[in-house]
C-alpha cells in the first residue's frame, strides 16, 4: 500500500481497525432516545424492519463472503482479536439471523469453492545501520526475496538456527525477487512492494538476504575513492575476490505461520558467519491476502463487499444494544472487528477505501438508525486527510456524493425538528445535537464535498431556514394541540395561555442550552431565529383569538386573560436577549389588547383581599399567634392581602404611563378602603367576644390586640409608596402629569388613611387608659384623705403596686409604640388627679409630702429607666409647677423660711433698678475667729418719707433667718438727720460658725428706715446680702488686709405686699408659732411697702 494514514495503533495493528472499524473507541458514550422512538417521530419504519437490509439473495451472498473470509484466515491472531474460530461462526451466524439449516447449507458451499491462492503482499520500505563494503565506506545495498515452500524448523525452540543458505540456492530463479540498487548508503530507502505467491501457511517461510551491489572498477578508481586504512583493507580483500562477486550484508528469515495478518515492524539482519554480527536492521511490512472465488468478490468491487459487511454487522450491533435497552456508543464488538479486519486485510483494502467504506454505511445508517453522529467525524478526518480524487472510480465520485447530499439533507431534516428528535427529556440529547451539527459543517468544509458536490450549499442559510420553517411547524403543532374542545371566550382564553406556557418555555431552552451549540458550531443565534418566529406567530394568533373582547366579559374570562396577559408580558420581556435590531416588534403594544378587562381584574383583587380580611376578622381569636408577636392572625392575612394586590400592580407593568397612573390610583384607594373596613370589624369582633366576658382582664387584652393591629396596619399604608414605587412611576409620568396632582390624589389619600388609623389607635388606646385613670384616682384619693402617720414611702406603695401590676400587663400585650401613648395619657391624667388632690382643701404638711413622694415615684415608674417615656415627655410645664407646688407645701416652716430669703436673695439678684436706693457695705468673715465684719459704708437715693423731702436714715443689720442664729442680737447704724445719701462709715462684728453661713437662706438682712419721734420707723428698704458669698468663707486663712475687700451695692426692695405663697403657707400653719410670728414680722413690712399689688 503506498498511501498511509497516521493512527493511534497498537502495535501490529492495521490502520483501519485502530479504532475498531466504528470510527473511535469513545468508550462510555451514550445517546438520545431508542431507535423506535426516533423511527417513530420521524416517521421511518420500525427498527426491526430496516430499510437498509438486504434481499435474500444478496444477504446469502453476503454470507457465503464472510464465511469465506473466517474459513480462510490467514495469519496469527491479534491480542485483541477473537482466536476461536468457531466463535466468529456463532457470531456471523446471529448477525445474519441464519438458521442451522442454512449455515449448514451456506458453508458447504463455501467449503467446495475452488481454494485460494495465498500472497504475501511483502513491502522493503528500508534499512539502516548496515555493514559498508566498499573502498568509500559505502554500499550499494539490494534486496532479494521470496518465499521457501517448506520452511527449515530449528534443532531447539530456544535456538534458532542460523540460514547459512542464501534465496538463491534455495528458491528457483523465477521465484525470487530482486530490489532496486541504492548506491553508497548505508540507510537504504526502497519502498517497493512484492507480492509473493505460496500454497501451504504452515511449512512456508519468507527469506529476504541483503547485497552489496559489486560492479568492475580499475585499481586507480578504487585509490581515487580511498578515504583510510580499512578502505585499502578492502581493496586488497577485494583483489582476492572474483571479478563482480557481491557481497553479502545480512539477511531475514520468517516463517509465515509466526507472521499476524498484518505485520509493519523493524528486523535485525542476521550474519552466515560469526564475523560482523551486528548488521543492521531492515523496515519490513507484510501483508497476508489471497484471491478468492466467492460470486461477491468476482462481481462486486471489493470496497462495495465491504461496506456492505461493514453495514450489516452495525446495524446487528446497534440492535443488540436496544434490544437490551442500552444505547450503542459506536464500539464495535471484539467478533465484529475481527471479521472486518480479517475481510479487509484479506481484501487488500486501502486505508482510504476500507475509509470511504466506513463512511458509506455509517451515514447511511444514520438515517435509519438512532446512534451517536459523532461515529461518522472519524470517516471524515480519515477522507479529507486522504483525500485524492484520481482514485476513485467515476461511481465511486458519485456514491460518495450522493452520500453527501442524502446526509446533508436529512441532518437539516432533523435539526428542523429538533424539538421532537433531540427531546431534553432524554439523556445526552444536548450531545448528539451538538455531535450532529459538527458533523455537517466539518463535512461540508471537506475537499472532497466541495469537489464532487457542483453547488456546493450555504448551511447557515440551510439551517436558518430549516429552523424557521420547523419553528413555524412546532407552533401550528402545538396550537393544535392545545385547541380547546369547547369554543368560548373563557376557554379560548386559558388555550392561549397553556400555549404561551410552551412558547416560553421552548424559548427558554433555546436561550439558556440550544443557543451556544448553534452559535459555536454555525454563528447562528437560534435564539434570535426563534424568537422572532414565535413572537411574530404569537401575536397574530392572540389578536385573531380577542377580537370578540369587551368590557361585558364574564370574571371567569377577565381571569383568563389576565394569565393571558401575564405570559404574554414575559414573552415579550425576553426581548432583552436579542441582539441589537431595528424597527418595532409584533408584541410592542400589546398591553392594548387588554385594555377592557384592566377594571375587571383591579375589581378582582379588591374583592378577593377584602373577603380574604373579612374571613381572617371572623376566625380572630385576638390573641397574639406567636411568642414574640403582640397582634393577632388577621394581620398576617391582611399583610398577604396587601402583597398580593401590589404583586398585582407589578404583574401588570403597565407601559403607558397615563394609564398606569390612574390604575395606581386605584389600587391605593381600594388598600385604603380596606385598611377603614378592617378597622370597623376588628373592633366590632372585640366587642362581640366580651360581649358575655365578666373578666376585664380579658377584655383590657383584647383591646390591647386591636391596638396593636391597627398600628400594624398602619405600618403596611406608610410601607406602599416603596412597594408600590411612586417614586419610579413619578419619573415615568412627570411627562404627563403634573407632580402636584401626584401629591394630591396619592400622597394625601394615604396621609388621611393614616390619620384614621392614628384616630383609631388613640380611641382606643383611651379607652384602656379610661380603664386605669378611674384606679389611679382612687388611690391617690385614698393617699391624700388617709391621715394615718406612716412613712411617706410606704403610704404610697398600693398606689405603686396597682400601677406595676397593670403597666406590667400592658407592656406585654402592646406594642412598644402603642405602651408610650398609652403612658403619655396615663401621665397626664396622673398629674391632673395630683394637681386636683392638692387643692381639694389645705391639708397637712404630711399630706403634701405623700403626694410629693407620690410625683417622683410615679415619674420614676413612668420613666423606668429610659424604657419608658423620655424626661422631656414627663417634665411637662404642668409637672414642673406641681413638682414645685408640692416640695414647698411639703417642707416645714423653717425650710419655707429659708425658701423665703432664698427667694428675695433671687428677686434682688434679679433686679436691675434702685428706685427705692441702694446700700453699700463691705464684709469679711475671719475663718480662724469665727467672725464676720460687715462695714456700712453708705447709703444712696433713698426716697423721702418727711414732709421737708428728707429722711432721717439708719440702718438695722440682722442675721437671717432667725432660727439659724438666734442668739445673735440686730445693730443699728446711727441715724442721719435730714439725708437722702446717707454717709454712715460704721463697722460691726458677729460671731457666726461657717456651716451656718452655708445654710439655704442664710443672708445679711440690711433694713434701712426712716426715723420717727413720734410714730414707726418707716421702712426706706431692704437689701440682702448672701452669707455663702462673703469673702474668705471659703479659704482657711484669714485676709490680712481688710481694704483689699470689694464693696457690695445692694439695691433696695419693697415686699409685695399680698400673694407671697410662702408666707400663704406659713400663715396656713396656725399651730406653729415660729411660722406665726415670723409672718407677723414680713406683714408689717408690707404694709409698709411702697410695691403695688
Amino acid at each position: 500500500m503506498v498511501d498511509t494514514v497516521i493512527y493511534e495503533l497498537q502495535p501490529g495493528m492495521p490502520a483501519p481497525f485502530a479504532s475498531t472499524a466504528g470510527g473511535g473507541r469513545r468508550r462510555g458514550a451514550k445517546f438520545g432516545p431508542s431507535c423506535s422512538q426516533s423511527s417513530r417521530e420521524q416517521g421511518q419504519p420500525s427498527p426491526m424492519d430496516l430499510s437498509h437490509r438486504f434481499s435474500k439473495r444478496e444477504l446469502a451472498l453476503l454470507y457465503e463472503e464472510v464465511l469465506y473470509t473466517i474459513r480462510h484466515r490467514l495469519g496469527k491472531p491479534e491480542h485483541h482479536h477473537v482466536a476461536d474460530v468457531q466463535e466468529l461462526y456463532a457470531y456471523v451466524q446471529k448477525a445474519f439471523g441464519m438458521d442451522a439449516e442454512e449455515h449448514s447449507v451456506i458453508m458447504q458451499q463455501v467449503k467446495e469453492l475452488e481454494s485460494p491462492i495465498f500472497c504475501l503482499k511483502a513491502t522493503v520500505k528500508e534499512a539502516k545501520g548496515i555493514l559498508g563494503k566498499d573502498v568509500s565506506g559505502f554500499s550499494d545495498p539490494y534486496c532479494l526475496l521470496g518465499i521457501e515452500a517448506k520452511s527449515q524448523e530449528p534443532a531447539h525452540s530456544d535456538h534458532k538456527k542460523r540460514m547459512k543458505a542464501v534465496v538463491k540456492d534455495l528458491i528457483p530463479e523465477d521465484q525470487i525477487h530482486r530490489t532496486q540498487v541504492i548506491n553508497q548508503t548505508l540507510s537504504p530507502v526502497w519502498d517497493e512492494t512484492f507480492i509473493l505467491e505460496f500454497e501451504d501457511m504452515e511449512t512456508a517461510s519468507f527469506h529476504l538476504d541483503m547485497w552489496d551491489s559489486d560492479m568492475v572498477e580499475s585499481v586507480r578508481h578504487k585509490l581515487g575513492e580511498l578515504t583510510d586504512l580499512h578502505g585499502l583493507k578492502r581493496i586488497f580483500k577485494d583483489a582476492r575476490k572474483d571479478k563482480g562477486q557481491d557481497d553479502f550484508l545480512g539477511n531475514v528469515v520468517l516463517r509465515l505461520k509466526d507472521l499476524h495478518c498484518w505485520d509493519d515492524q523493524w528486523y535485525q539482519l542476521e550474519p552466515r558467519t560469526e564475523t560482523y554480527p551486528n548488521r543492521g536492521q531492515c523496515h519490513l511490512q507484510f501483508l497476508l491476502t489471497f484471491q478468492r472465488a466467492t460470486t461477491s468478490s468476482r462481481t462486486q468491487p471489493s470496497y462495495t463487499v465491504h461496506r456492505h459487511l461493514l453495514q450489516q454487522l452495525v446495524s446487528y450491533e446497534i440492535l443488540q444494544h436496544q434490544a437490551g435497552s442500552i444505547a450503542w456508543d459506536g464500539e464495535l464488538s471484539r467478533h465484529a472487528s475481527t471479521v472486518l479486519y480479517l475481510h479487509a486485510t484479506q481484501k487488500d483494502l486501502s486505508d482510504f477505501h476500507q475509509v470511504m467504506a466506513q463512511w458509506l454505511a455509517y451515514s447511511k445508517l444514520y438515517q435509519s438508525l438512532e446512534f451517536n453522529s459523532s461515529c461518522l467525524l472519524h470517516q471524515i478526518t480519515s477522507i479529507e486527510y486522504q483525500w485524492v480524487q484520481e482514485r476513485l472510480r467515476p461511481e465511486q465520485k458519485e456514491e460518495l456524493a450522493e452520500s453527501f447530499q442524502s446526509l446533508l439533507t436529512y441532518g437539516v431534516s432533523l435539526i428542523r425538528r429538533y424539538r421532537i428528535i433531540f427531546p431534553l427529556s432524554v439523556p445526552r440529547s444536548t450531545e448528539r445535537l451538538q455531535s450532529l451539527l459538527r458533523v455537517l459543517v466539518q463535512m461540508c468544509k471537506m475537499k472532497a464535498f466541495h469537489e464532487l458536490c457542483t453547488l456546493s450549499p450555504d448551511l447557515p442559510q440551510m439551517v436558518s431556514t430549516a429552523l424557521k420553517s420547523g419553528t413555524t411547524e412546532w407552533f401550528h403543532m402545538k396550537k393544535q394541540h392545545l385547541k380547546p374542545m369547547v369554543k368560548s371566550m373563557e376557554e379560548n382564553g386559558k388555550a392561549l395561555s397553556r400555549l404561551l406556557l410552551e412558547v416560553i418555555g421552548d424559548l427558554q431552552q433555546c436561550q439558556k442550552i440550544w443557543n451556544k451549540f448553534f452559535i459555536n458550531t454555525l454563528k447562528l443565534n437560534l435564539f434570535s431565529i426563534a424568537y422572532l418566529e414565535l413572537e411574530s406567530l404569537v401575536a397574530e394568533h392572540v389578536q385573531e383569538q380577542l377580537h370578540e373582547v369587551d368590557s361585558s366579559m364574564s370574571k371567569p374570562t377577565a381571569e383568563s386573560l389576565f394569565q393571558l396577559y401575564m405570559n404574554l408580558q414575559e414573552l415579550y420581556q425576553m426581548k432583552g436577549f436579542l441582539p441589537k435590531r431595528d424597527g418595532p416588534l409584533a408584541l410592542s403594544n400589546f398591553h392594548q389588547w387588554f385594555k377592557e378587562a384592566v377594571p375587571q381584574w383591579l375589581q378582582k383583587a379588591y374583592t378577593i383581599a377584602l373577603e380574604r380580611a373579612q374571613r381572617a376578622v371572623q376566625m380572630d381569636q385576638l390573641v397574639p399567634f406567636g411568642e414574640h408577636n403582640k397582634h393577632s392572625t388577621s394581620t398576617v392575612d391582611l399583610s398577604t392581602c396587601y402583597a398580593q394586590i401590589v404583586k398585582t400592580w407589578q404583574q401588570l407593568n403597565w407601559p403607558d404611563p397615563e394609564e398606569a397612573f390612574m390604575i395606581m390610583v386605584k389600587l391605593v384607594e381600594d388598600m385604603c378602603k380596606i385598611a377603614l373596613i378592617y378597622c370597623r370589624i376588628i373592633k366590632e369582633r372585640a366587642e362581640a367576644l366580651s360581649l358575655n366576658e365578666q373578666n376585664e382582664g380579658e377584655a383590657a387584652n383584647r383591646l390591647c390586640i386591636v391596638v396593636n393591629n391597627i398600628k400594624q396596619l398602619r405600618l403596611l399604608i406608610l410601607k406602599l409608596p416603596s412597594q408600590l414605587d411612586w417614586a419610579q412611576l413619578e419619573q415615568r409620568t412627570g411627562a404627563v402629569i403634573d407632580h402636584q396632582q401626584i401629591q394630591h390624589t396619592l400622597h394625601n389619600q394615604l396621609d388621611s388613611t393614616v390619620s384614621c388609623l392614628d384616630h383609631e389607635v388613640r380611641d382606643v388606646v383611651q379607652a384602656l387608659a379610661t380603664k386605669l385613670e378611674k384606679g389611679i384616682a382612687r388611690h391617690i384619693q385614698q393617699l391624700s384623705s388617709s391621715n394615718d402617720t406612716r412613712e411617706p414611702e410606704d403610704s404610697i406603695i398600693p398606689l405603686m403596686k396597682f400601677l406595676e401590676s397593670e403597666l406590667q400587663y400592658l407592656n406585654k400585650h402592646l406594642v412598644q409604640e402603642n405602651f408610650k401613648s398609652l403612658l403619655t395619657l396615663l401621665w397626664h391624667h396622673t398629674l391632673a388627679v395630683l394637681s386636683a388632690a392638692t387643692g381639694q382643701q389645705i391639708p397637712s404638711a404630711q399630706c403634701y409630702k405623700k403626694l410629693h413622694c407620690a410625683l417622683k415615684s410615679l415619674e420614676l415608674c413612668f420613666h423606668a429607666e429610659g424604657c419608658g417615656l423620655p424626661l422631656e415627655t414627663l417634665h411637662t410645664e404642668a409637672f414642673l409647677s406641681l413638682e414645685a407646688h408640692l416640695a414647698l407645701c411639703s417642707a416645714t416652716s423653717r425650710k419655707l423660711i429659708q425658701k423665703y430669703f432664698s427667694n428675695r436673695i433671687q428677686q434682688q439678684l434679679d433686679t436691675s433698678s434702685e428706685k427705692y436706693g441702694a446700700v453699700t457695705i463691705k464684709a469679711l468673715y475671719r475663718p480662724s475667729e469665727q467672725k464676720l465684719r460687715v462695714e456700712v459704708l453708705n447709703a444712696v437715693n433713698l426716697i423721702p418719707l418727711d414732709s421737708n423731702g428728707l429722711s432721717d436714715p439708719f440702718v438695722q443689720l440682722t442675721l437671717e433667718p432667725r432660727h439659724e442664729f438666734p442668739e445673735v442680737v440686730a445693730r443699728t447704724t446711727q441715724c442721719k438727720r435730714k439725708e437722702l445719701h446717707p454717709l454712715f462709715d460704721e463697722a460691726f462684728d458677729f460671731l457666726i460658725p461657717p456651716e451656718k453661713c452655708r445654710q439655704e437662706g442664710a443672708c445679711l438682712l440690711l433694713t434701712v428706715f426712716d426715723y420717727d419721734t413720734l410714730g414707726a420707723n418707716d421702712l426706706e428698704g431692704e437689701a440682702f446680702f448672701p452669707l455663702c458669698h462673703l469673702p474668705g468663707l471659703d479659704t482657711n486663712e484669714d485676709q490680712a488686709d481688710a481694704g483689699r475687700v470689694p464693696q457690695t451695692r445692694l439695691p433696695l426692695t419693697h415686699p409685695k405686699p399680698t400673694g407671697d405663697e410662702i408666707l400663704q403657707l406659713l400663715e396656713s400653719r396656725k399651730g406653729d408659732k415660729e411660722a406665726q410670728a415670723f409672718v407677723k414680722l414680713r406683714k408689717q413690712r408690707a404694709k409698709q411697702s411702697k410695691e403695688m399689688e
